[in-house]
């Protein structure tokens, strides 16, 4: 079977079971700050298993794009060395919320990989959870029970807490788990030593494949278990592994998953592919075995690095974008240094790639132009420093080599990572290649040192939630109501680096969480019955958790208050929300009026809109001009005068939806209904959650106030719009007048502006003229005061220059015509001394002399610092009445 009928089956198997398919959810986890990527099927439904909503159907089926390489969860140390860890990987998983449990799916997953996938039973083993006596939790009696009848006692491992008790994470749900292993070793092996003794252990031909979950419990932040609401089957099978097992093969990098990108990486570079799995016998040398290590890794990263972006994640300088950043630096770097791959060659991967997946992950054929010339850019950002910091890398290993010593400092990988883009982990690889180790709490420590000085906002440290009615997810009730009458179903207390914040859930809220690039809303609660009664809070802002609406306040000691209360009055600031919402409207008409001058493949790639502005991130190749821009504007701006009515449409089956032409963001998870926005059919429609003015016409203008590049192939406009625009254009306007005024109101603002220019221009190279003669006349002064001492020529002088530039010009001109020159200058200007040294080098060598070193001693006398080097320094400071002693103690020091 190909991987693409491995896959199609599992699907085609669980939908005769009556489970619902559903589509992979993003890889960059969205409204979860538990998560930086989806990392586990089960990820895209945990609000189900908490009971904070309602899944579509209670059986559910699908592939979900997995990313371990950060937190708990990180497999990145391990991939290409071994056969089957990797970065990204597709986990198949069945799911059941409250309907069938250990029974079915036990029953289920032994039919489909022995009478399915025909896979050996003898060649099958299970695992169940034996028990841990400090959480509480019992032996898993009722899965040995169940596998027994299936597999005989033999085949079952019992297993700890570590491989069988699945949790997501430090909270959240999490339960016993029976494993499904396979043994793909060869028939001898097997006759030699059982595959039951080398479960868990690690080895690379005994590998689990399925986990089966069974959810029964949530983890609290104190570290307590509580049962669910309802029990649940989460279920996970590695799709890689799956195949490799089906297919026969010793590695998963040997199935026709990576084979294709093998295959390219090979006519690439020149080299081939010889698995040292597939062939156990043959000689690998260590040259083969750092080829064949390199070609896993390329083929392994591009996946996760392609999806990733096409799921709207751009490589950056923090969190999930410098995770992403991260992987392809590692992949870059195999390329050059173990398959001579120094031209940019990661992106041209990107075709087949998403040729290979249309069918399952269509995001990423939709978008491979923009994912290549992402990924090219960023190709050619690293290469640039990439041989310089495996020079400099070279150059402190041979130093430690020559002093006896294995470890990389941790200043010198940071200066490594700060200077030339090489991240710790490939610092490390690196070193550990050379035989070498980094000195990591060193490193941590120039990294602590960095945010500290970057004021790094401290993480927030919350309480658990205080439950006080048992519910599910909020109403959100803000497109038609901005108030309303509400129950307070939890709260609880965050310290933040600010001070203290209280997050509030109620049962149904007027109030828009963040989303979409849109603010959260602001307003109050106005508390009805207990201590607090009567009492106004203030909602600072309000943000989507796990499906859950949090109203964020800041004011204090509410914890009896919101305890006691009966109810809430909650109120939307309508004045912001109206700015806002047309703020929003305007955005939709700005992206389709960009898509009708631009062109077609302008994509929405971020963005962020509140009261004041708005801020829009879109894939584009070039700088839009500002002929392009007024096009767009004019677009926009006709758009608000017809006054277009807003067409909303709610619960459109998503199909139908894109099929009308609706536009959807890359990246976004929707379910099977979305929400329609139009203004004006076949201009703007799209899937959107966010609210909007009812007509265009209240938007009023539109305006741009920039225009720039963020990162490779992508672009950003800023923009005003309502009462915004019209400021700006008033504050334009009283530029514009004052201007005038100040020429005497020309007929011509731009011509007469012009003129002065040119005319300050002239007058600049005069001046510059008359200082540059009058610096000469100073150098033949100071060439007339040099003091002959034997073995130097000394010139210290205060002198009248026009700017501290100027002693550097001097000197330099000195220093031409006056061998084993010491020159120790000073100069006021503008009321602040300056002071400057020039030694030859000469000087330098044999003296033991050093400029940077006295020009700090004398700018004491000056009440300043300074610095340079061994042979010219210059300093600056506030006292303009110590510089003749400072040139006294310059010439006291020759």
């Amino acid at each position: 079977m190909t991987s693409q009928q491995i896959r199609q089956t599992f699907l085609d198997f669980f939908r005769g079971k009556s489970h619902l398919i559903v589509p992979s959810a993003p890889l960059v986890a969205k409204n979860d700050p538990t998560l930086m990527f989806n990392n586990s099927g089960m990820a895209q439904f945990k609000d189900f298993f908490l009971g904070n909503g309602t899944p579509p159907a209670k059986r559910i089926a699908d592939t979900q794009k997995c990313l371990r390489v950060s937190g708990k969860h990180n497999d990145l140390e391990d991939v290409g060395f071994d056969t089957y860890h990797h970065t990204m990987f597709e986990m198949l998983g069945n799911w059941s919320f409250g309907d069938y449990f250990k029974k079915e799916a036990i029953q289920w997953a032994w039919e489909l990989l022995t009478e399915v996938y025909k896979l050996p039973k003898d060649r099958l083993y299970v695992s169940v959870f034996q028990g841990d006596e400090r959480d509480g939790t019992p032996f898993d009696q009722e899965a040995w029970d169940l596998w027994k009848e299936i597999t005989g006692e033999d085949r079952i491992v019992l297993g700890s807490k570590k491989d069988n008790f699945w949790e997501m994470g430090d909270t959240g749900p999490c339960g016993p788990c029976s494993e499904i292993h396979v043994d793909i070793r060869s028939q001898a092996e097997v006759d030699e030593v059982s595959g039951k003794s080398l479960v868990n252990q690690d080895h690379p031909q005994v590998v689990e494949i399925w986990n089966l979950v069974f959810m029964q419990f949530e983890r609290k932040a104190d570290g307590s278990l509580i049962p669910l609401p309802a029990r649940h089957v989460d279920t996970g099978m590695g799709f890689e592994r799956l195949c490799m097992a089906i297919q026969g093969k010793k590695s998963n990098y040997d199935t026709d998953i990576f084979k294709p990108a093998i295959q390219i990486l090979e006519a690439l570079s020149g080299k081939k592919y010889l698995s040292e799995f597939e062939n156990p016998g043959a000689a690998i040398s260590p040259e083969q075995n750092r080829v064949n290590v390199a070609l896993r890794v390329i083929a392994d990263h591009i996946r996760a690095v392609a999806f990733a972006i096409s799921d709207g994640q751009l490589p950056g300088n923090a969190k999930a974008g410098y995770v992403i950043r991260r992987i392809l630096r590692r992949a870059v770097r195999y390329g050059y240094s173990n398959l001579g791959l120094q031209e940019p060659f990661f992106h041209k991967l990107i075709p087949a790639l998403a040729e290979q997946f249309a069918d399952v992950f269509p995001e990423l054929f939709r978008q491979r132009d923009f994912v290549g010339n992402v990924i090219l850019e960023e190709e050619k950002s690293f290469l640039r420093t990439l041989e310089a910091g495996l020079k400099r890398l070279d150059a402190v290993t041979a130093q430690l080599n020559a002093e006896g010593k294995d470890t990389i400092g941790g200043e010198e990988a940071f200066e490594l990572s700060d200077t030339f883009g090489f991240p710790v982990d490939l610092t490390a690889l690196i070193a550990r290649e050379k035989g070498l180790e980094i000195d990591h709490q060193g490193y941590d420590l120039a990294l602590a040192e960095q945010k500290k000085r970057s004021r790094q906002d401290a993480a927030k440290e919350a309480t658990d939630w205080i439950e006080l009615r048992d519910s599910e997810a909020t109403d959100f009730i803000g497109y038609d109501a901005l108030d309303s009458v509400a129950l307070i179903l939890k709260f609880r207390k965050v310290k933040t680096k600010a001070g203290n914040e209280y997050h509030i859930v109620l049962d149904q809220t007027p109030f828009y969480a963040e989303m979409g690039g849109q603010v959260g809303d602001q307003g109050t609660l106005t508390i009805s019955g207990g201590t607090g009664d009567g009492r106004t809070i203030r909602v600072a802002d309000t943000k989507k958790e796990n499906d859950l609406f949090i109203h964020i306040s800041t004011d204090d000691n509410l914890d009896d208050i919101l305890k006691q209360a009966v109810s809430v009055q909650a109120t939307v600031d309508r004045q912001r929300r109206s700015k806002i919402e047309g703020h929003h409207t305007a955005t939709h008409l700005m992206l389709a009026a960009m898509r009708s001058v631009l062109g077609p493949h302008i994509t929405q790639k971020g963005s962020y809109l509140d009261d004041q502005v708005l801020r829009f991130d879109f894939s584009h190749f070039t700088k839009v001009s500002q002929e392009e821009l007024e096009r767009i504007e004019d677009v926009v701006n006709q758009k608000i005068r017809q006054n277009i009515l807003l067409d909303e449409k709610r619960n459109v089956p998503i199909q139908q939806a894109l099929d009308a032409g609706a536009t959807a963001t890359f990246g976004e998870k929707y379910g099977d209904f979305v929400r329609v926005i139009t203004f004006e059919p076949g201009f703007s429609v799209e899937l959107c959650g966010g609210t909007h003015v009812p007509a265009t016409g209240e938007i009023g203008l539109f305006k741009f106030t920039s225009e720039g590049s963020v990162s490779a192939g992508i672009r950003r406009v800023e923009a005003v719009a309502g009462d915004a625009a019209f400021r700006l254009l008033r504050e334009q306007e009283h530029t514009l007048s004052a201007l005038k005024e100040l020429l005497r109101n020309p007929s011509d603002v731009v011509r007469q502006a012009q003129l002065l220019l040119e005319e300050r221009a002239s007058l600049l190279k005069k001046v510059e003229t008359l200082e540059n003669e009058k610096l000469q006349v100073t150098k033949k002064q100071l060439l007339d005061s040099v003091e002959d001492n034997s073995t130097f020529n000394l010139v210290v002088s205060q002198v009248d220059v026009a700017h501290a530039d100027a002693l550097k010009k001097l000197s330099y001109e000195l220093k031409d015509e006056v061998p084993n020159l010491i020159a120790v200058l000073g100069t006021i200007i503008a009321g602040k001394p300056f002071l400057s040294v020039y030694i030859a080098e000469e000087l330098v060598k044999e003296a033991n002399l050093h400029a940077g070193n006295l020009v700090k001693e004398l700018a004491k006398e000056i009440k300043g610092g300074g610095g340079g080097q061994p042979f010219f320094a210059t300093a600056g400071g506030s006292d303009p009445e110590g510089l003749d002693r400072a040139l006294a103690k310059g010439r006291k020091s020759f």
